[in-house]
């Protein structure tokens, strides 16, 4: 590719950012970032660039400029044709099985042996989350935590603690809960395998 094509390459990709709807962008990366299980912090660190402004892009307030959406694809592991794609077919309706986001989540910030496998994909346009949380053995999450909201949740598998408020409730696989997220929640696996629970709230919180 020569010189003009170059320049050219790098006009088109200057035009699209600026084109691109910036709350698709914001979700596209986010999502990116949680599944390699990165925190603001270390994102802006590792892509050389300021987590407030980071913050900004993720929430659709920001653009970022083409020499830093280049960092950050490449910290992330991923391509800027794939920060642009459109949706189409069954996407965003049907989320086949092994094609999930799986979120490792960040022991210091959700709690040890604990990830997230996407049903809902992290949007601004839905009302409900939605994953499945799959705590590893002796795992749990950090907490307790309380927000506005309602969440619903139905052991898969496994055996945990769960925790709402003073009272603790010992479920297993097949058991479902349901509480207000205002009271202080957080939970542990207590069985000798790894348990998995399909967990729904609303508002969405991360």
């Amino acid at each position: 590719m020569n010189k003009i094509e170059l320049d050219k390459q790098a006009r088109d990709n200057s035009r699209e950012i600026a084109d691109a709807n910036p709350a698709r962008l914001g979700t596209r990366l986010k999502l990116a970032r949680q599944t390699r299980g990165l925190t603001l912090k270390a994102l802006s660190e590792a892509a050389n660039c300021s987590e407030s402004l980071l913050s900004k892009i993720e929430n659709g307030k920001a653009s970022p400029s083409l020499p830093m959406l280049h960092r950050l694809v490449q910290v992330l592991e991923t391509n800027i044709g794939w920060m642009f794609e459109e949706s189409d077919g069954e996407e965003g309706i049907v989320f086949r099985a092994g094609t999930r986001p799986l979120i490792a989540l960040d022991p210091l910030r959700r709690g040890e042996g604990i990830s997230l496998e996407r049903i809902i994909p992290y949007s601004q346009g839905h009302l409900l989350q939605c994953n499945i949380h799959h705590i590893e053995k002796d795992g749990a999450s950090a907490g307790p935590i309380q927000h506005a909201g309602e969440e619903v949740g139905y052991v898969l598998a496994g055996e945990i603690e769960l925790i709402i408020g003073e009272r603790q409730f010992r479920l297993a696989a097949g058991d479902a809960f349901v509480f207000n997220s205002d009271l202080p929640h957080h939970y542990r696996n207590i069985g000798s395998e790894r348990a998995s629970i399909f967990w729904v709230n609303t508002p969405p919180t991360f």
